[in-house]
């Protein structure tokens, strides 16, 4: 007797983005607000970070809120509805749930339910990771429309007085929707990750240590009394970012470069093939060196989104790719090559054709 064979759906040749939606919130918080909060300047800020400003969400607009919103101009974009998409995939590292995911909420918040929903935790990263696996679930014929989406509130993971990451930080969310093409539209992801540097960029506090300290408290009847055992900051229990700034940028100069040499190289093409650098808007530094390492040709135009947004991880691509056909319109149809990097460490980059 023969085994059944088990039924597939047809491949589809290929994906690409056809759509594109962004939130930045309201309110402005300049370099001068910052330093209320920390011994710096503006002018020091501006020379180490290339940041002038940053977006921050008030306390009443949610990682949700501004995925949805970021997400309903894609999906306008693209001329779909909600109950076209086949999965919807959120990136996200300020989620305050851990369960149920963000993503779940958002499907039916733009009428996908039932579609699939699941959210990415890569860091900066996020949005590349969400953009490949839109593209093999719209490729193997499992999807015909994938929504992904970079949110994030950072400001919700921050302690304002320390220096090392806090300045740097926005809030804001990016979205795309991704379908299928006639064409190749998005190139195969050079994506990774370094788990031996996962220190660089982290927490304050891991939910144990969280529930060590409010139970140590809850014994000793105040915060107070333990104040002996852990340090002043520890005794903030909620969990907070902290950076290796030195580490975590001789890494974005050094091997991302290469990253993004590698993801043109997978992509059959060269930097003069480019009309787009997309890169995580993480240091305009970084930027400046990333550019100079791949000998990128001044036909390409360079997203900076960082100078006004800060850095907003998952959201930060997106974002800055928005922006980028917001004030350069005749950039769509062209090759655009976005690289994302980050706590984890992880990386991960890919060329996409822009909506």
């Amino acid at each position: 007797m023969s085994t059944p064979v088990i039924q597939q759906t047809p491949l589809r040749d290929f994906s690409r983005v056809l759509g594109i939606g962004a939130y930045r919130p309201d309110v402005i918080v300049t370099n001068d607000d910052v330093c209320q909060w920390i011994d710096s300047s503006d002018e020091w800020i501006r020379q180490r970070t290339g940041i002038v400003t940053r977006h921050r969400a008030n306390a009443n607009t949610s990682v949700l809120d501004m995925a949805e919103g970021a997400a309903k101009e894609a999906m306008a974009q693209a001329g779909i509805t909600g109950d076209q998409l086949g999965a919807v995939i959120v990136s996200t590292v300020s989620h305050p749930y851990a369960t149920p995911s963000a993503a779940a909420a958002l499907a039916d918040r733009v009428g996908a339910t039932p579609a699939p929903a699941f959210d990415i935790s890569a860091a900066c990263a996020g949005y590349c990771y969400g953009i490949a696996q839109a593209d093999a679930l719209v490729r193997s014929g499992t999807a015909d429309y994938v929504l992904v989406v970079g949110a994030e509130k950072l400001s919700d993971v921050i302690d304002n007085t320390e220096r090392t990451i806090s300045f740097l930080l926005g809030d804001g969310a990016g979205a795309v929707v991704v379908g299928p093409s006639d064409i190749p539209g998005i190139s195969k992801p050079v994506w990774g990750s370094d788990g031996s540097k996962w220190d660089t960029i982290s927490m304050t506090h891991s939910l144990n240590s969280v529930r060590e300290l409010s139970l140590a408290a809850e014994a000793a009847g105040s915060l107070s009394a333990v104040s002996d055992t852990f340090d002043e900051k520890d005794t903030k229990l909620w969990p907070t970012l902290r950076q290796d700034g030195p580490s975590v940028f001789r890494w974005a100069v050094w091997e991302m470069a290469k990253v993004a040499k590698q993801a043109l190289a997978a992509a059959g093409l060269q930097p003069e093939d480019l009309a787009a650098f997309v890169p995580h808007q993480a240091n305009m530094r970084i930027i400046d060196e990333m550019v100079k390492q791949l000998k990128l040709p001044e036909s390409v135009v360079v997203a900076r989104d960082i100078a006004d947004a800060g850095n907003t991880s998952a959201a930060s691509i997106p974002l800055a790719t928005h922006r980028l056909l917001q004030e350069n319109p005749a950039l769509s149809g062209g090759l655009a090559l976005q690289i994302g990097f980050g706590a984890g460490l992880v990386f991960g980059a890919q060329v996409i054709v822009l909506p």
